[in-house]
């Protein structure tokens, strides 16, 4: 089997992307229906001979109640819509295979963790949070990252985010954070926005919140794409293997295409292009054979050393810093078909926390513990009853054997009389397996308590690590959550709702909350040791905010910021050119060729659709037009010779608009030389680097050359680096 190197170094086999023949895929054929050829039917198999006109008496009569073609038919329409989901409603998602590289029977007993022979089947689900199924995928939310494994030993579900931690650290608050962050419920706005005051009410009366709103505000709550996203588990969990021994772990996903975002300008106008964004290169990319891969990450803890960190375990407010515990990288999943229909799997698929699998178990986090009860009492009113697990996408490829029966939509037919056990009449059966035949068993962890609505005090540091973030990053990205939190907060009527977050940024970072303060216009409140609001009770607001224990021992964690992500090649990567009838075709031709060979997905823009005609009379097809599409849809641009085509775009109000749009996003632009009297034409030309260097194409992103060689390799390289942030401050132009 071929060898490929992982992101740590280490070989690894590779995962055939067109093996999509696996066991899930050949369960859901057998539900799978195409209507080519066939006659019209009622659901019950009757042929349907008019379906254009309904029974009547007479042409011009009543129609009829005993129509039952016409009663089916608006029957089922006016039943065809399901409660969407109360969070993560808008979501898009994918078949795909997961092969682990080695196997993990030192920290587990799941067997497509142990067994680098498996290929095992998965769905995977991405989503935004707050928003409902009609809103757009660019709003400034947390992404749902939920992976169904499909193993042989039943269904394990991965449900995290793209954010480690979490806003609360008890489940009993979730109500509360979301009927907080939905639309205000006297006028039902805004939707799919966190910027209003009932959200920062909340948010800014419970301190715990502090780390996860700090993530929101940054760039990683407006990913680039779903491939370029990292995926968590949130909880920690535990990996127990076949003698019982118990480790503590944190799941991670990581993206080999790199974790990249996009302007939050950028953002607002895709909105309103192109809502669909995400969905829309999701599929794309899946389609045209770019099948999205991410690794499997883990961070592991022997169960002795539970106590040994500045914070607790159990805290979903809180992350392990990958420099105390690296990310052991152990397998890759791919993604390598999209859904036949939307509904049947996108909208019916069932994830639940409590999905798990033997040598996979919890830990007592809070936050899990109620989401156990939450996943199931969900499905149940939304997917219509307690058979949800059987609809096709929902259904394990490991046979289900039990003794329920019965209940709304079942289609297992169970014969035999004995549905209870224990039982003779059926034999014992099913029986059950026992420890020893591979059963699931919980892990036997000691418990002596007493029962208490109390928080353990290694809870109750909320800042440390939000302070840990913050400082992580990047200068462009602090200056992101700067802007974020003055928009947010400039949002908010409500004078002393600004002025409590500005306590709480104060603790984050005093430069963060002076940043936000002089946005707002406002003075940053002195600190105090009182509750934040004297109404919360005192189990809900502790006295004091103070951390009880040391933070961590690091300043920043490379790893935090995005900074530091893989950029080291261009596959899937969408560049524009911009052309028009005389263009000269080696200098479009060249670099669209060389960019193509690098994986990039190249189209061609022109003032109109169709094709242009080159100066060597060659007709090239037009991808889009100036008025179809819009440079936000674009990682790139490129510009190439041709005196007509220069003079006409030159003269293209929407041409230019392209060029200085995609340069206040901070995007690569490259231009033949021949072509420069269009970049002058730009209101960023006067901001155009003296030399071409590759040091400067580095650092500004900007490539313009007679040299096609050298042109297709500067560009390439600038693409890869994603964005040039640290264009943005001191370059803001109009666009």
């Amino acid at each position: 089997m071929a060898k490929k190197q992982s992101a740590d170094g280490t070989p690894h086999p590779v995962t055939n992307p067109n093996n999509t023949e696996n066991a899930k895929t050949k369960d859901l054929q057998s539900n799978t229906s195409d209507a080519t050829d066939q006659p019209m039917t009622t659901n019950h198999g009757v042929k349907i001979s008019d379906d254009q006109n309904s029974l009547k008496a007479g042409d011009r009569g009543p129609s009829l109640l005993e129509d039952f073609i016409l009663r089916e038919k608006i029957t089922h329409f006016d039943h065809e819509r399901i409660p969407e989901r109360v969070v993560h409603a808008r979501g898009s998602a994918a078949h795909g295979v997961f092969k682990v590289y080695q196997s993990q029977a030192a920290l587990t007993k799941a067997g497509f963790l142990t067994n680098p022979d498996i290929e095992t089947p998965v769905f995977v689900r991405f989503s935004t949070v707050a928003g409902s199924r009609g809103s757009s995928d660019l709003a400034r939310d947390a992404r749902g990252f939920a992976v169904k494994f499909y193993t042989q030993e039943g269904n394990f579900d991965l449900v995290g985010n793209n954010i480690p931690v979490f806003f609360i650290q008890d489940a009993i608050k979730f109500p509360d954070l979301i009927h907080a962050v939905k639309p205000e419920p006297d006028n039902e706005m805004p939707q799919a926005a966190s910027a209003h005051d009932t959200f920062w009410d909340f948010i800014s009366l419970l301190p715990e919140s502090a780390h996860m709103i700090t993530w929101v505000m940054s760039d990683r709550a407006i990913p680039r794409s779903y491939r370029m996203m990292e995926g968590f588990g949130v909880h920690t969990f535990r990996l127990v293997n076949a003698e019982g021994v118990s480790h503590f772990v944190k799941f991670h996903w990581k993206p080999l295409l790199g974790v990249h975002s996009i302007a939050w300008d950028e953002a607002q106008i895709i909105s309103g292009k192109d809502p669909d964004f995400h969905r829309r290169d999701l599929w794309n990319a899946i389609e045209s054979g770019s099948y999205p891969e991410w690794e499997l990450g883990i961070q592991v803890v022997p169960e002795a050393d539970e106590h040994k960190f500045d914070f607790d375990l159990l805290d979903p407010t809180k992350l392990i810093p990958e420099e105390l515990v690296p990310v052991q990288r152990i397998g890759k999943m791919t993604l390598n078909r999209n859904p036949d229909n939307f509904f049947a799997e996108t909208e019916q698929v069932a994830f639940h926390i409590g999905h798990i699998v033997p040598g996979i178990d919890f830990t007592n986090d809070p936050l899990l513990q109620g989401r156990l009860f939450s996943y199931t009492d969900t499905q149940l009113l939304r997917l219509g009853g307690p058979n949800f697990h059987e609809i096709p996408i929902n259904r394990p490829i490991a046979p289900a054997h039990n003794n329920q029966r019965d209940g709304h939509m079942r289609q297992e037919i169970n014969r035999g009389k004995a549905s209870y056990h224990p039982n003779s009449l059926g034999g014992g059966c099913p029986f059950q397996s026992g420890k020893m035949q591979g059963g699931f068993t919980s892990y036997p962890e000691r418990i002596d308590a007493h029962k208490v609505r109390e928080r353990s005090p290694s809870f109750l540091d909320h800042f440390s690590q939000a302070t840990l973030f913050y400082n992580s990053q990047s200068e462009p990205e602090k200056n992101h959550i700067i802007d974020a939190f003055s928009f947010e907060l400039g949002k908010v009527q409500s004078v002393p709702i600004r002025e409590r977050m500005l306590r709480i940024l104060a603790k984050v970072d005093s430069g963060l909350a002076t940043h936000v303060a002089y946005a707002l216009r406002l003075h940053i409140p002195k600190q105090s040791n009182e509750p934040l609001n004297q109404a919360v009770p005192a189990d809900a607001a502790p006295g004091s905010y103070e951390p009880v224990v040391k933070a961590p021992s690091q300043a920043t964690s490379a790893a935090l910021s995005m900074a530091h992500t893989v950029k080291d090649n261009i596959r899937t990567r969408q560049v524009a050119i911009l052309a028009a009838d005389g263009v000269d075709a080696t200098s479009l031709l060249t670099i669209k060729d060389a960019l193509t060979a690098q994986g990039a997905v190249v189209e061609v823009i022109a003032p109109r659709q169709g094709y242009i005609i080159a100066t060597d009379d060659q007709q090239i097809p037009v991808d889009k037009s100036l008025l179809t599409t819009a440079s936000v849809f674009y990682d790139a641009v490129y510009v190439p010779a041709g005196t007509n085509s220069v003079a006409t775009l030159e003269a293209e109000a929407d041409a230019i608009h392209f060029l200085n749009e995609a340069f206040k996003h901070c995007k690569a632009i490259a231009a033949d030389k021949g072509a420069l009297q269009v970049i002058e034409a730009t209101y960023f030309s006067r901001k155009l680097p003296p030399d071409n260097s590759d040091e400067t194409v580095k650092s500004q992103g900007i490539v313009i050359s007679d040299n096609l060689k050298k042109l297709a390799t500067q560009f390439i390289a600038a693409i890869a680096q994603h964005r040039f942030w640290e264009r943005e401050k001191p370059r803001k132009i109009p666009a």
